[in-house]
């Protein structure tokens, strides 16, 4: 009898041209964070994301940590934060000693909620954090002219999102910062490491400063401030060189995958996030709801799909229930919505065929479980 496939939640594309790239970089010698890759993979990713500048670190999180050092956040001041969304993004303003303040979201893109937000607002507040959720954008218009009204900083957590469009601009170079991870199950990934999009020389500079220690550009090792290592190394960034020259091969096949689950996904008893008329997604993870759905009953569904060999993850929790952030956030529609999606399948190499089968194990565990 043969063995069925067993479908994980996610793994990388690697080909034959990551790993020349990688091998190029390791024969150099140049392994830790000096080499052409550096440089090279900065240049390329700027000119996806249609910014000026972009810094590569070394991780998503940190990424926004060295944005908002860079914005001036600091200890004392407060930052509007999405309920719903992994913990880095609250964990990156506690780093720099602010305090997250979270924010509900639209019940239909799963992003942060302008008209939540100007409820928290505080004299405090200094900057928002926008998360573009599983790859579709947040309102940007909303939250610039929010941002403009209350004098805040706007970093986009684009962690989720390569490639995403919000009225046909790409997502990490419509607020201050656009901060990006590049983590295995990332659309694009280099392993570990992110990158900060600006369009400002003064803010590159700064966070260029930052993550090498704050050493002196000009003056080596005479340190201007307190800084970290927070590095890319030649590397991954190589990785990420071969990753952005496969850019449209890559986007365009999580698009059809992403057409394949909607056509299946959407029935009376279940449904995916709806997408804004003002949005082009990028497909990172597939979403899909079940109405009523609760942890327990989710748990069960989880376990019996991986019996049956398909993975999935659940919806992230709110930040507000967990313990280092517990507060009554009053977000409503966050706890509505969390329990009752999960994630299925999604990575570049599946095919139309793949997602087929995983529909068919998915809906009729479902229907099994009588939910």
């Amino acid at each position: 009898m043969l063995e069925l496939q067993f479908y994980p939640i996610s793994k990388p594309s690697i080909t034959k041209l990551e790993k020349s790239f990688m091998s190029d970089a390791i024969e150099s010698e140049w392994i830790s964070s000096l080499g052409k890759y550096i440089d090279l993979f900065e240049d390329s990713f700027a000119e996806f994301s249609g910014v000026k500048y972009a810094v590569a670190v070394a991780n998503g999180t940190c990424a926004i940590q060295l944005s908002l050092l860079a914005a001036g956040v600091g200890p004392g001041d407060d930052v509007l934060v999405p309920d719903f969304t992994f913990i880095a993004t609250a964990n990156a303003v506690k780093h720099v000693g602010a305090n997250p303040i979270f924010v509900d979201i639209d019940p239909d893109n799963l992003c942060i909620d302008c008209i939540d937000a100007s409820k928290k607002i505080t004299p405090h507040t200094k900057a928002m954090i926008p998360v573009h959720l599983y790859g579709h954008p947040a309102n940007m218009d909303e939250i610039a002219a929010f941002a403009k009204q209350y004098n805040l900083a706007i970093i986009e957590d684009c962690a989720e999102s390569h490639g995403a469009r919000f009225r046909g601009k790409t997502v990490g170079g419509i607020g201050d910062f656009g901060t990006f991870s590049f983590y295995g199950n990332k659309i694009f990934t280099t392993g570990e490491g992110g990158v900060v999009t600006t369009n400002s020389l003064s803010a590159r500079d700064h966070v260029r400063n930052l993550r090498d220690h704050a050493m002196s550009p000009t003056k080596r090792y005479w340190h201007t401030e307190v800084g970290f290592n927070f590095r890319m190394t030649n590397v991954q960034a190589a990785l990420g060189c071969a990753q952005l020259q496969r850019a449209t091969e890559i986007l365009e096949k999580r698009s059809i995958i992403r057409e394949a689950y909607h056509r299946r996904l959407n029935t009376s008893i279940c449904k995916t996030p709806q997408t804004a008329d003002w949005a082009s997604p990028t497909h990172w993870m597939t979403c899909v709801q079940i109405k009523g759905l609760k942890d327990d009953s989710r748990n069960k569904l989880m376990q019996l799909l991986k019996s049956k060999n398909v993975d999935s993850r659940p919806y992230f929790y709110p930040i507000s229930d967990m313990p280092p952030y517990k507060t009554d956030a009053n977000t409503p529609v966050t706890h509505e919505v969390y329990e009752t999606g999960i994630n299925l399948p999604t990575y570049t190499d599946l095919e139309v065929g793949d997602v087929n089968v995983i529909c068919d194990i998915f809906l009729s565990t479902v229907e099994e479980l009588n939910l």
